[in-house]
């Protein structure tokens, strides 16, 4: 597959495998160095759609790390793919100055897990890779 470059002004975090290219608003969901619809890399989710109090305090600690990496830096954006969700967010792989790629450094820090289809990681009771 492709890839494809992307440029934005800046990017927002929104959540630890999320971000948002301004100007445009355009939602982007982190692979992680992952290939489409094979892996990725997944966090925590933020507020409302956690499933307990540990993954929402996980959750902020992921947006916090990806924030500390990426701002003020210089990001290139490689597009992949796009997912299967009604926006189609593009699939991204986001890489430092010096060539790491972020997702990559999440996952061995231990902010992001890896991510596979049909595969659901579990934040609330610590398990990585339990099925739906």
């Amino acid at each position: 597959m492709l890839s494809t470059l992307l440029i934005c002004a800046s990017l927002f975090v929104i959540d630890g495998d999320t971000v948002k290219c301004q100007p445009g608003g355009q939602n982007l969901r982190l692979l992680g160095g992952g290939v489409v619809n094979e892996w990725g890399i997944d966090t925590p989710e933020i507020g409302s759609h956690a499933r307990c109090t540990k993954e929402r305090k996980l959750a902020l600690i992921a947006n916090k790390r990806l924030r500390d990496i990426i701002e003020g830096k210089d990001i290139r954006i490689e597009v992949k793919g796009h997912d299967r969700t009604p926006s189609k967010r593009p699939l991204v792989n986001l890489y430092l100055p010096d060539g790491r790629e972020v997702g990559q450094i999440l996952i061995k820090e231990g902010t992001a897990r890896a991510w596979r289809p049909g595969i659901r990681n579990d934040w609330c009771s610590g398990q990585q890779g339990n099925g739906r």
